[in-house]
């Protein structure tokens, strides 16, 4: 993807994000750190556009919710993010999405629900690569990419990268 599809899709994105949701009174849209975060962000400003007030965006970091790691320790929930409140729709966005059990689909919400429980929780990913394991499942897909085990996705932001693409690449073992 360039990075006019790039923009295509995340103004769809945003639509979709505001019809589903009848507005955006309540929306709190959480970027999972890295590439999420300008996601999260860039989502915000369209909507923010479409909706004529601003929504909330936050950033969560989810390394050490990871099931994977021996010692669990609290996520990193950025100063400027939001609550999770009971009165909240939380939208976690992600760059890529591969949910497989090594994935963090339980610490996630773990890591979500150490600041509140939100009403809702949904999941806005720019790129759904498949194989998934679990049974979890993005609300809002950007672009559907089937892959094969040998081939990954890499989301490049202007913001993170200093560039703007995503890319297939063949897996280096």
């Amino acid at each position: 993807m360039s990075a006019s599809e790039i923009e295509r899709t995340l103004v769809r994105l945003a639509h979709e994000i505001v019809e589903k949701g009848n507005g955006s009174d309540g929306l709190a849209l959480v970027g999972i750190k890295r590439r999420g975060v300008p996601l999260a962000e860039r989502l915000g400003k369209l909507i923010a556009g479409i909706e004529k007030h601003p929504v909330d965006t936050g950033v969560l970091d989810i390394q050490f919710y990871r099931d994977d790691l021996s010692r669990l320790v609290c996520a990193l929930w950025s100063p400027r993010a939001p609550s999770a409140s009971t009165s909240r729709a939380a939208t976690l966005c992600f760059a890529t999405m591969c949910f497989t059990p090594a994935a963090p689909s339980g610490p996630l919400s773990d890591a979500l629900f150490d600041h509140g429980r939100p009403r809702r929780v949904q999941l806005a990913v720019l790129i759904d690569r498949g194989h998934r394991e679990l049974p979890v499942e993005a609300t809002y897909i950007g672009r559907r990419v089937p892959t094969s085990s040998r081939e990954i996705i890499e989301v490049k932001f202007r913001e993170v990268d200093n560039d703007e693409q995503v890319l297939l690449v063949e897996r280096v073992d």
